[in-house]
């Protein structure tokens, strides 16, 4: 098998994606600035990412053969989404460098195991503890406390696989509506904001990161993210520093999104991680418009085996606002709107929850 570090992709070569949605789509639009082609690999036949490559795979994760003849036809695999199934991932890198790692993937797509991952590398979390019954959950909130929140292990995203459990909650009965023998209980945190690090990691070990972005979420969804976040200068190097230990403990080649939550104690306030995400991540669109690199590049160069840009925003305030569901219908409403531009995923019909597109807005500096 190819060394991660040995990876060096000339214009003209090609990059296998795995997972065919928005973040898919970007990556390979990406790539095609830069002379790199892309073949995605997806079960979904309305993939949009199919739509801006001219090879794709449409078929299921499991079908061996496939994925053998997709290897065959790229120089690098790389995936848009965490929750690559260990098998694939595994025929995979057999026969093609698969970055980030697979191993990445072993310890991001389990709840417990990147808890444990992040606190052996003495980085702050919420309490948590691992929940496997009715039982162990009662005695996970004697030492944790309410409220508290109750996860699967894996497959989680937009407030999916959660609940929150409060006082006088029926405990077997929130048990049994997460439909899981494999959880995590975590402490509620009662933060004041929540951000995110978006980071690149080079084969050489070299980190950028971006600008720490502070997020807004409505019903579990990102809807609006604001760069630089509202926060003191030192803690936003304690954030970025957080998020560089991490792609470095990882020995993490491309991009990923550290998520945190700051909250205030009696020292002033501080940053808990809450998740990691090995790829490129919601929260970070606004650097398609807002820095002189964006991440869909960052990540691409950092697994073309090229140098990372050095990120600098374009803007004094840079902010991302999803269009989620029917919003995609107003999309015109932003056309006219300055220092906007929009971008349209190409999915099918909108449907509540579904990301559909998303606007950057570029705030210019004021003058001095």
């Amino acid at each position: 098998m190819t060394d991660s570090r040995q990876v060096k992709l000339k214009p003209g070569d090609t990059i296998g994606i795995l997972g065919g949605g928005q973040l898919g789509r970007m990556l390979a639009m990406a790539a095609a600035r830069l002379g790199l082609r892309c073949q995605v690999f997806s079960p979904d036949p309305d993939s949009p990412a199919f739509d801006v490559v001219l090879n794709a795979t449409c078929a299921e994760y499991a079908d061996v053969e496939a994925l053998e003849l997709f290897a065959h036809d790229v120089d690098v695999i790389t995936y848009e989404f965490e929750n690559v199934p260990a098998a694939a991932a595994l025929v995979l890198d057999a026969r093609r460098p698969v970055l980030p790692n697979r191993k990445v993937l072993e310890t991001t797509q389990d709840r417990l195991a990147e808890k444990d991952f992040v606190t052996k590398l003495g980085i702050g979390t919420a309490a948590y503890a691992d929940v496997t019954s009715v039982s162990s959950l009662r005695e996970a909130i004697a030492r944790i406390g309410l409220p508290a929140v109750l996860k699967t292990r894996r497959f989680g995203y937009d407030g999916k696989g959660q609940a929150i459990i409060r006082e006088g909650d029926d405990i077997a009965k929130v048990w049994t509506s997460l439909a899981t023998k494999s959880a995590i209980l975590e402490a509620f945190v009662p933060y004041e904001r929540e951000i995110s690090v978006i980071a690149a990691r080079a084969a050489t070990g070299e980190v950028e990161c971006f600008d720490v972005t502070e997020n807004e979420h409505r019903d579990h969804i990102l809807k609006i993210s604001r760069a630089p976040a509202s926060i003191p200068d030192a803690l936003a190097a304690e954030a970025r520093n957080v998020a560089s230990k991490i792609a470095t403990a990882l020995d993490y080649v491309g991009v990923l999104a550290v998520e945190m939550f700051v909250l205030a104690n009696g020292t002033g306030p501080k940053v808990l991680v809450n998740e990691i995400a090995p790829r490129v991540h919601n929260s970070g669109h606004w650097t398609l418009d807002g820095a002189s690199v964006s991440q869909f590049e960052q990540h691409i160069r950092a697994i073309a085996g090229w140098p990372l840009g050095k990120p600098v925003r374009h803007g004094e305030v840079v902010t991302m606002t999803n269009l989620i569901g029917d919003e995609i219908n107003d999309y015109e409403k932003w056309l006219g709107v300055p220092g906007a531009t929009v971008h349209i995923y190409g999915k099918g019909a909108p449907r509540p929850g579904r990301k559909m597109g998303h606007v950057t807005e570029v705030r210019p500096p004021l003058d001095k």
